[in-house]
C-alpha cells in the first residue's frame, strides 16, 4: 500500500534454486545475488559511530537504532540476536519491489508458493526493472498488476539483517515501528498465513510503540504514530467501502461486458472518494501514489492484509494483562494450530467483547 508496508522474502539460495525450474531457478537466482549485495555492503554500526567523517545525520539515526534495538531486546523480549548491528548503504529508495497480481474480475490475489515458507500473495525483486518486467508478463496473461516498493525485508533469523538506508527516510515514529515490526517476525512466523503474520507483527509494532514511548518519556512520538494509524484506518475504511461493492459485483449474475463496465464504475467513485476525502483531509495526499500507481483488483487486494485480524491480537494481549511472555505463548499456540482452526479461534477473538 506505500512504501512502508514490509515484506517477508526469504532467500533459499541454492536449495530453493536446486529445486525450482529454469523460471524459477532465475527468479531464485536474483534474490539470492540481491541479499548477498545487501549483506557484501554491511558495516558494523559501532564502527560508523567511531568514525568521526559521517554526517551527523547519519550518526544520530544509527545511534537512535540502537537504543530501539536494545529496548526491543530487553523490554518486549523480542529475539534480536545480531540483528541490526550493521549498516548497508543500497544507494536506492527501495530495497525490494513486491509485485501483486489478481484476475481482471476477482479480488482474489495470485499466490506464490516458495519453499520452505509456504505462499505470499506477492513475488519480490530486487531490481524494479525486473519487476516491471515481470508485470508485463502477467499483464499479457489477462491479470491486473500493482508494483509497490518497500523500504524492508526480514530473512526471518536465516541472517543477521542489517539496518538498510531505506529504513533512515523515516522520522522516529515510524522507524520505531518498523523495528518492532520487523523484529516480531524473528518471534513467530506461520508460512503461508500472511494475514496472521502480518497482524502479530502490527499488534506487537502498536504495542512496542506505547511501551517505548512511556520508556523515553516521548508522548509525541507515540502521537505522531497513532495519529498515522487513524489516517491509515480512515484510508482503508473508505477504500473497503469500494472494495465490498466490487466483490458483490464480481460475485453476481451480471454479463463479463457489464462486469467490466461496472468495475470502472465503481474505481471512478474510488477516485471521486478519495478526492473528497484529500479535500477533508489534506494530509491523505500521501495516498496518492497509490491511486497514481492505477486502480485495479491487484491494489485493492493488498488493502487491510496488514491489519484484518490486529483486534484479535490485541484482546490475547489484554486477556494476558500485558504480559508479554504469556502473550507470545498463545501466539504459538495458535500457530501450531491447522489453518482452518487458527482462523476460527481468531474469528472467535474478534467478536469477544474487548476486555
Amino acid at each position: 500500500m506505500n512504501g512502508s508496508i514490509c515484506c517477508r522474502f526469504i532467500i533459499t539460495t541454492i536449495l530453493a534454486t536446486l529445486l525450482s525450474g529454469c523460471q524459477g531457478a532465475s527468479y531464485y537466482g536474483q534474490a539470492a545475488w540481491g541479499h548477498a549485495q545487501v549483506m557484501l555492503a554491511k558495516r558494523p554500526i559501532a564502527e560508523w559511530l567511531e568514525d568521526p567523517g559521517i554526517p551527523q545525520a547519519l550518526r544520530e539515526k544509527l545511534a537512535y537504532v540502537m537504543a530501539v534495538r536494545e529496548f526491543a531486546q530487553n523490554d518486549l523480549l523480542l529475539p534480536v540476536g545480531d540483528t541490526y548491528l550493521a549498516y548497508a548503504d543500497v544507494h536506492r529508495p527501495y530495497v525490494v519491489w513486491n509485485v501483486f497480481a489478481a484476475p481482471e474480475l476477482s479480488l482474489e490475489p495470485k499466490n506464490w508458493c516458495y519453499p520452505m515458507v509456504g505462499c505470499a500473495p506477492y513475488r519480490g525483486y530486487f531490481e524494479q526493472a525486473a519487476a516491471e518486467r515481470y508485470s508485463d508478463s502477467l499483464r499479457g496473461d489477462g491479470y491486473d498488476v500493482f508494483v509497490s516498493g518497500v523500504l524492508a525485508y526480514s530473512t526471518l533469523g536465516w541472517f543477521d539483517d542489517p539496518v538498510l538506508s531505506t529504513f533512515l527516510q523515516l522520522d522516529d515514529a515510524r522507524l520505531s515501528a518498523l523495528i518492532f515490526h520487523e523484529l516480531a517476525h524473528r518471534m513467530l512466523y506461520v508460512p503461508g498465513d500472511t494475514a496472521f503474520n502480518e497482524s502479530f507483527a502490527t499488534a506487537v509494532e502498536e504495542e512496542g510503540m506505547r511501551r517505548w514511548a512511556a520508556a523515553s518519556r516521548a508522548p509525541g512520538l507515540l502521537a505522531e504514530h497513532e495519529r498515522r494509524q487513524k489516517l491509515t484506518e480512515d484510508f482503508i475504511a473508505m477504500v473497503s467501502r469500494r472494495k465490498n461493492e466490487l466483490t458483490a459485483m464480481y460475485a453476481s449474475d451480471l454479463s463479463l461486458d457489464r462486469k467490466r463496465i461496472e468495475k470502472a464504475a465503481l474505481f471512478s467513485a474510488l477516485l471521486n472518494d478519495f478526492e473528497a476525502e484529500r479535500q477533508k483531509i489534506p494530509e491523505m495526499a500521501r495516498y496518492q501514489h497509490w491511486f497514481a500507481s492505477g486502480l485495479n483488483n491487484a491494489g485493492l487486494a493488498t488493502i487491510a492484509v496488514y491489519h484484518d485480524l490486529v483486534p484479535a491480537f490485541q484482546r490475547i494481549l489484554s486477556r494476558s494483562h500485558g504480559d508479554l511472555t504469556v502473550f507470545y505463548e498463545e501466539c504459538r499456540r495458535l500457530s501450531r494450530l491447522s489453518p482452518s482452526e487458527r482462523r476460527q479461534d481468531l474469528k472467535l477473538l474478534m467478536s469477544a467483547r474487548p476486555s
